[in-house]
């Protein structure tokens, strides 16, 4: 059964949107020995104090002083097809780190965040187990039957990729296949867990306890 404070990552990613502030992304960064920034997103991150294990990207927009200053641990990928946070995640996965919490991913940029988010889906075809944390909740990619734990009245949306044969329970609303991602938020649960079942992938929004 998936739930929010469960997961346990075995390395963060940390774009360059908005900043966390909440207990839980924060949580992440604390407790994880492996925090991969994505190329600019060093720069802003290094002035948190904070340890760093690795800096991935293209590495156009990284300070030629932090360039020079963390080349050990740089670590360049040129291909302009990806975007830094799937160059970060496709080395981990390399490095055989599957449990990924991401966080930054969201806010500053609609057009990225919006990106950043639909890639979870891409990230767990290939064998991650990535989830995105934001201030409000978080993003879980999910494939088939699932289980969830969180309280009654937690705020949920859906978003189907392709997903068909929707059911749910302990949803206060049924689901139903999906022809628009906007169909399917707005939920709520009316227990302490609750399940989906259908064919194919989809994303999980769970916001955080209140």
């Amino acid at each position: 059964m998936l739930s929010v404070n469960d997961f346990k990552p075995e390395a963060v990613i940390v774009g360059a949107g908005e900043f966390p502030s909440h207990p839980i992304p924060l949580k992440w960064l604390e407790g994880c020995q492996r925090v991969v920034c994505c190329d600019g997103a060093a720069d802003r991150y290094l002035e948190t104090g904070m340890p760093i294990w690795r800096i991935v990207g293209d590495c156009d927009s990284l300070s030629p002083e932090n360039s020079l200053r963390y080349a050990p641990i740089i670590r360049r990928f040129a291909d302009q097809e990806t975007n830094d946070q799937t160059k970060a995640a496709l080395y981990l996965h390399g490095k055989g780190y599957n449990h990924i919490a991401i966080i930054a991913a969201t806010g500053m940029r609609e057009d990225h965040t919006l990106g950043n988010i639909s890639l979870l889906i891409d990230y767990m075809r290939q064998g991650i187990d990535a989830r995105i944390y934001t201030d409000y909740g978080v993003f879980i990619p999910v494939s088939g039957n699932a289980s969830f734990r969180c309280p009654a009245g937690t705020r949920v949306s859906i978003f189907s990729f392709g997903a068909t044969k929707f059911r749910a329970e302990g949803l206060r609303y049924p689901l139903h296949d999906f022809t628009n991602w906007w169909q399917g938020t707005l939920n709520d649960t009316v227990n302490d867990d609750f399940s989906i079942e259908a064919d194919g992938d989809y994303l999980v929004f769970i916001n955080y306890e209140k």
